[in-house]
């Protein structure tokens, strides 16, 4: 089963495509480009179309997602966490 969903290799997050995402459960993300997959522990729920981190990244990082930046970490995200307004803004303001 697909549990999320990202384009690009160098993507830092996917997209979670399912619901009851829970804490410690195991997904498999599919790199549509590449055709294959990657499995996440997942560190928190995350609720369907929510995005998950698939890098560690460190405050000031961009975050890349279906191979665009769509803004900059302001606080530290590990593998597997819910990646959302709480630690990712927009750089456009």
């Amino acid at each position: 089963m697909i549990h999320c969903v990202l384009h690009e290799e160098k993507d830092s997050v996917a997209v979670v495509v399912v619901e009851g995402i829970q804490a410690g459960q195991d997904m498999t993300a599919l790199i549509l480009d590449d055709d294959r997959t990657i499995t996440i522990k997942a560190n928190a729920a995350i609720p369907i179309g929510h995005k998950v981190a698939v890098k560690d990244m460190a405050a000031g990082d961009t975050v890349m997602k279906y191979g665009t930046d769509i803004g900059k970490v302001v606080a530290p995200i590990a593998i597997g966490d819910h990646a959302h307004v709480h630690n990712i803004k927009t750089k456009r303001w």
